[in-house]
């Protein structure tokens, strides 16, 4: 096991009891009644942690490599949307939102320690996160309207953060700028944290 997985590791278990110590879950409630894309295009930009999460796939995704910064940024909206049916005629799934404060914080910390494990394994893991992520829109869901629309918008949101984050992280494999994604990742993992205390 190499040092950097060892680390992201401790973040994960330190993720645990604090999670221990939250009350109360965050809250992504909203004026979702009129569900058009526009709305939808604006929504990630509102939750600090879904657009912290959706920046840290593509900046993660660019420290895996090519097939990384094509899959990943795909997988997650794609596990996001089958998440939003899933909260909105699914059973009920307790603890979403410490797994979605904890998705900020693993996310952050792979990038701040540039863990890079097999392409498998870090699908599985953006797929677990973005299905929270998802499911977690999906319960917001008025039944009486369709959310294709919003979903639409909302993807595309998802999209450009993912592309964003890429961005970062290329720009940061510039050797005047190498830590720049590392210092990103501690800053989100600090949030994640944050956010796990706040939920």
């Amino acid at each position: 096991m190499n040092r950097r997985f060892r680390h992201l590791s401790l973040a994960a278990l330190l993720a645990v009891p604090v999670a221990a110590f939250s009350t109360a879950a965050l809250a992504h409630v909203g004026d979702h009644s009129h569900m058009t894309f526009a709305e939808g295009l604006s929504h990630p930009f509102t939750g600090v942690d879904h657009m912290l999460a959706m920046v840290a796939v593509g900046l993660w995704a660019s420290q895996l490599g090519r097939r990384a910064m094509i899959l990943l940024p795909l997988l997650f909206p794609a596990v996001m949307a089958i998440g939003a049916v899933i909260g909105v005629s699914g059973p009920d799934m307790p603890w979403v939102e410490i797994g979605i404060a904890a998705s900020v914080l693993v996310l952050g910390a792979a990038v701040a320690f540039a863990v890079r494990p097999s392409l498998a394994v870090s699908a599985a893991l953006i797929a677990v996160f973005a299905l929270l992520h998802g499911y977690s829109h999906g319960v917001e869901l008025p039944a009486s309207v369709s959310g294709l629309t919003f979903g639409i918008g909302f993807v595309a949101a998802t999209l450009v953060l993912h592309t964003i984050g890429i961005a970062i992280g290329l720009a940061a494999n510039r050797v005047p700028v190498r830590h720049m994604a590392q210092a990103a990742g501690g800053a989100i993992a600090a949030a994640g944290v944050l956010l796990l205390v706040m939920s």
